[in-house]
């Protein structure tokens, strides 16, 4: 399995529907990280996106599983950054393996 690093962009003046919606995403991340496939998630703290780390077998994997997301329904993802990351060193390091 690959590792990726997943940044979120939010779309502006979107913090109603992300609140509206907000319990589904986090319930449809919960169910993720307890089969292994997200690693970690969090917003960043000025509020203008977030970082999320999976597992997925390809990127085309990973796409299908980040259409799922209640915001990417929602249409408050203005944009979304995917990059395979490797890590060696930390927590995480036993993942990429």
């Amino acid at each position: 399995m690959t590792v990726f690093a997943v940044e979120y962009v939010y779309a502006a003046d979107s913090d109603d529907a992300r609140n509206e919606f907000r319990p589904a995403h986090r319930e449809w991340l919960g169910g993720l990280a307890e089969d292994g496939t997200l690693l970690a998630s969090g917003p960043y703290g000025d509020g203008a996106g977030a970082l999320l780390l999976f597992k997925a077998a390809d990127e085309a994997q990973l796409n299908e599983t980040l259409k799922q997301d209640p915001f990417a329904a929602a249409g408050v993802i203005a944009g979304i950054r995917t990059t395979e990351w490797n890590p060696i060193i930390g927590l995480l390091a036993a993942h990429s393996a």
